[in-house]
């Protein structure tokens, strides 16, 4: 299974990445240099039936990679694809009957209906030492165990529980097979052992029959079945494991070995840290998660809002876009015990895991004018991305510099901003748009290459800008704002509690 396609020059060689979003199906043709020749995207809708409630029909990721493959082999010969990857957003819950039948729409990554059954997985004799993290609605696990109370008709038929990209992998190839990455984010892995664990299965009402076989992100698991190989003109290739998105995403950006670590700016703001071993830190709402790799795992912090802040700030202070409100910030300067904001718009992961926290602004004057709330948002969400760093590095795992990706890194007044609040070299590099999709064709690459250079196959892309931090103004950040920035959260979290008893409350 794991051969090179026979008959094939290795120069001719190109590799399918597919990545299954949660708003797009997107996929890429890689050539033998590394290069993307080729991607189309195909999108998806969300359904919210009820109040935190967000799903979406299996049936229609089969239908958006079809039609995402079919443009993404336009004008290629296909039968040069010689392996194909597969990457996708994490924690869904995909229920099939024994016939592989759908059961219900599949449970998503951003549903939030299972909050009571995480408390009561917590209960479950050695579940952080386990798992590696918390129990949070978000995971796997808590979604079957409300399926099992509130479903329990569509329970007892479950046959197969499987990750979204892995439901794609049974169209694609027939077999029930995942990998570690994505495994890791179900709370049924026993994460350092990276096997599934038979008492968290059991916890759910379930045991490995009903999982899927686990590899590692890098080896085949699986070949493209005669039919669909026939109808896309490609031969039964490969398919790699693959990986959950951010590990795939990792793949990507050549973050691969033990030290190295990326800044997402999107919308959300994660810190990714790659380690050799088994590293956790659940009472700070760190995620512990295997790598797309063998024998390496990954440390990660999540923000709910990042860069989403900006246009808060912009909305709220009737400044046109978010470019303008970044010059105005920029050109006024952030100011000596000014304004602070806390980030938290619709709650936070880590390190406080609080669905209830609220953004706000503090200690304003007479004077506080656009520019200084422009600026107290850009060092309130570097602060919050502190918290984050700090929470990692209380494992031991320590980067001395950190590549940052996302739509923030294309500020260069913030990202200095941020270099300085974390004391962290930070390296820009060209490629902004690199995403899991290519991490997921590398994957493939792996998977008929086991003996290929991981430096070859992962390599970062060429640098562009690099920030250094100002000692004096690290120090100022972290000895002075952030201590504020923490004691506003502690001063407020009674508050958010009790304003949440109201959120139903609609006055006449």
């Amino acid at each position: 299974m794991g051969d090179m396609t026979p008959d094939m020059d290795a120069s001719a060689r190109m590799y399918l990445g597919i990545d299954l979003g949660t708003s797009s199906v997107k996929a890429v043709l890689m050539d033998e240099a590394g290069e993307v020749r080729a991607s189309a995207t195909s999108p998806l809708e969300v359904s919210h039936p009820k109040p935190r409630w967000s799903e979406q029909d299996p049936a229609t990721w089969w239908s958006a990679t079809e039609m995402a493959v079919a443009e993404v082999l336009k004008g290629t010969d296909a039968r040069r694809v010689a392996a194909i990857g597969l990457s996708g957003q994490m924690h869904g819950a995909t229920l099939l009957d024994k016939s592989d039948a759908i059961l219900r729409p599949a449970i998503l990554w951003n549903d939030g209906r299972s909050d009571i059954e995480c408390a009561e997985l917590e209960r479950v004799p050695g579940f952080r030492s386990i798992t590696g993290n918390l129990a949070m609605p978000g995971f796997t696990a808590p979604k079957l165990a409300w399926v099992r109370k509130h479903e329990r008709e569509v329970f007892d038929r479950v046959a197969k529980v499987l990750l979204p990209k892995d439901y794609l992998r049974l169209r694609l190839t027939g077999e029930y097979m995942t990998d570690a990455s994505d495994a890791a984010g179900t709370l049924w892995l026993d994460v350092e052992k990276r096997q599934w664990s038979d008492a968290m299965l059991a916890a759910t009402g379930l045991d490995r029959s009903h999982m899927p076989q686990v590899f590692e992100g890098s080896q085949p698991a699986g070949r493209l079945r005669q039919e669909l190989a026939e109808r896309w003109g490609m031969d039964t290739v490969p398919v790699a494991a693959g990986g959950g998105d951010n590990a795939a995403g990792a793949v990507g950006v050549g973050i691969v070995r033990h030290g190295q670590a990326m800044l997402s700016l999107g919308t959300s703001g994660v810190y990714f840290a790659v380690s050799d071993g088994f590293r956790s830190s659940p009472e700070q709402a760190v995620h512990s998660f295997c790598h797309a790799l063998p024998d390496t795992w990954h440390l990660m912090s999540v923000m709910l809002n990042a860069a989403s802040c900006l246009d808060f700030t912009a909305r709220l202070t009737g400044q046109k876009d978010v470019p303008a409100l970044l010059a105005e910030a920029e050109a006024k300067g952030l100011q000596g015990n000014g304004p602070l904001f806390l980030p938290y718009l619709t709650g936070e992961r880590t390190p406080h895991n609080d669905a209830h926290a609220r953004g706000s602004f503090t200690n304003l004057g007479p004077g506080t004018d656009r520019a200084d709330l422009a600026n107290a948002t850009l060092e309130g969400v570097g602060l919050g991305l502190l918290d984050g760093l700090l929470a990692v590095e209380s494992t031991g795992l320590v980067a001395d510099e950190i590549t940052v990706i996302g739509g923030g890194s294309r500020s260069a007044y913030w990202t200095q901003m941020l270099a300085d609040i974390l004391g962290k070299r930070l390296i820009l590099r060209s490629g902004g748009e690199v995403g899991p999709a290519l991490g997921a064709a590398r994957l493939a690459r792996l998977a008929i290459e086991p003996g290929a250079s991981l430096d070859a196959v992962c390599p970062m892309p060429a640098v562009t800008a690099v920030r250094e931090p100002d000692a004096a103004r690290h120090a100022y950040f972290l000895q002075t704002r952030h201590p504020l920035f923490r004691r506003s959260y502690e001063q407020l979290k009674p508050l958010y509690s009790d304003a949440a008893r109201g959120d139903d409350f609609r006055p006449s």
